[in-house]
């Protein structure tokens, strides 16, 4: 508001006051491309969390979000859903699941957290619930309860941090 009244002013002849009105007005410019650049950045780290956690946010990330930002997850999971339906035929391509390519389609994991049951593809169910060693209290997990299954299948469980991938 005062740079617009001291542009009318310089237009009634006090011409003293064009520099301070370009300072401003290359201030606000500054202002701006700082606060675009800011909100990039949010929309590009908003856009990871989609692969990452996958398409349900943590309540913890989205109670820190604006509604215009979560809205703008919304759109782009669905986005990036109708894509990946429309690849790979009638069952359609999980893009997400492999973010780094696989140098073998079974793994071995550990369980961190009780999920419950899990299935596979060929109908085998494995219950995933940590062991714990005895006397632990549920403090020490065993490390003689592992599992081997497809990497594909448990890739997204591994992100969510209720399996551990073991490296031998």
């Amino acid at each position: 508001e005062r740079n617009q009244a001291d542009v009318s002013d310089a237009k009634s002849g006090r011409t003293e006051l064009i520099f301070l009105i370009r300072f401003r007005h290359c201030c606000l410019l500054r202002n701006q491309r700082c606060i675009l650049a800011y909100l990039y950045d949010r929309l590009l780290r908003i856009r990871a969390l989609r692969w990452e956690c996958g398409s349900v946010l943590p309540n913890t990330t989205q109670f820190h979000m604006s509604a215009e930002e979560v809205e703008w997850f919304n759109r782009y999971k669905k986005s990036l859903a109708t894509y990946m339906r429309s690849v790979g035929g009638e069952e359609g391509l999980d893009l997400t699941q492999d973010l780094k390519p696989p140098k073998s389609l079974y793994i071995e994991v550990r369980c961190l957290r009780d999920y419950g049951e899990f299935e596979i593809d060929d109908g085998t169910t494995i219950l995933l619930q940590p062991g714990w060693l005895p006397g632990s209290q549920g403090r020490l997990p065993c490390v003689c309860v592992q599992h081997f299954l497809p990497r594909w299948k448990c890739e997204q469980l591994i992100r969510q941090g209720v399996l551990e991938h073991i490296l031998s």
